[in-house]
């Protein structure tokens, strides 16, 4: 049996998984979305990804169309529907089908739809190498023009940083901001290690405020770790001891060179892999039950 994805309550094959060309999520990027991940039977911080999906559709006056528990059991059923222990979520709620006008009132019911399935963004020898990324001229959109934590269909910011990313050849690119600091890179948060201090870019970069990235900032206390979130360059960056993106689907990767530049040893260092191995186990241990 093949990978179903669920529509608006109902399961379809893979390959007969199909929206609206009127869609408004097609047509202008109207809706949301949340990328999770399920380990070992069980939903990694479904509840807080729940709230990030509820308050962007709030701040959109997007009416999700199922209760919170609703959807909460639509996305488990999927999961079990599927046979899958280990997955990556895609949950998706558009704004749904309208005419081929931006007014949102034309489109008189949002639609549902969770993708479950298996996910690799980067090759198991990256992350004990550790990666070299770019940054790119591309700049973060003005929060003022669109809030970076209303996590929307519309990605063209990060993909047209994607591209000068292709271009390089390199696996990802560092973004800055209108001002020129580091905010975040095209699809992960960063993370770099100063003076023995675990720095992360504050929201007023303009950043997306990560699950993983908060997870991460939860296990450095933890492990005794100290943390500060603050601004900073790329010359900052180029000078620091240590490096890392989190992200749902790249988890946490190491980064050991930026624009040519060697951070620290050039290898991954002992701040970065304390926080893989916990963060690693955490996630064999916390979440919710798939099989409930």
């Amino acid at each position: 049996m093949g990978i179903s994805y669920y529509i608006d309550g109902k399961l379809y094959p893979k390959e007969e998984a199909k929206v609206s060309v009127l869609d408004h999520g097609f047509l202008y990027g109207d809706g949301v979305f949340e990328g999770i991940r399920a380990y070992n039977g069980r939903v990694f911080r479904l509840e807080q990804h729940l709230d990030r999906l509820w308050q962007g559709a709030r701040t959109l006056m997007l009416q999700i169309p199922l209760s919170r528990d609703a959807l909460r059991k639509a996305v488990l059923w999927t999961l079990r529907e599927n046979k899958l222990r280990d997955a990556y979520i895609r949950l998706v709620v558009t704004r749904g089908v309208g005419d081929l006008g931006l007014d949102p009132r034309k489109c008189p019911r949002p639609s549902v739809i969770i993708i479950t399935d298996t996910i690799s963004l980067y090759p198991a020898e990256l992350y004990e190498r550790g990666m070299e990324v770019v940054s790119v001229s591309t700049r973060k959109n003005r929060t003022d023009a669109l809030n970076p934590n209303i996590k929307c269909l519309n990605y063209l910011n990060q993909i047209l940083g994607r591209l000068e990313v292709n271009r390089e050849g390199a696996p990802e690119g560092i973004m800055l901001n209108q001002d020129g600091h580091v905010a975040e890179a095209t699809a992960d948060n960063i993370f770099m290690v100063l003076k023995g201090i675990l720095v992360t870019p504050p929201a007023i970069a303009g950043i997306l405020l990560g699950i993983t990235r908060e997870t991460v900032l939860e296990l450095a206390v933890k492990e005794g770790i100290p943390t500060e979130e603050k601004l900073f360059g790329l010359h900052t960056l180029y000078n620091s001891e240590e490096c890392f993106l989190t992200g749902t689907g790249a988890e946490v990767v190491p980064v050991v060179k930026v624009d040519g530049r060697t951070i620290g040893a050039g290898v991954p260092g002992e701040m970065t892999r304390r926080i893989i191995k916990s963060f690693r186990e955490l996630v064999q241990q916390e979440g919710t039950p798939i099989d409930g």
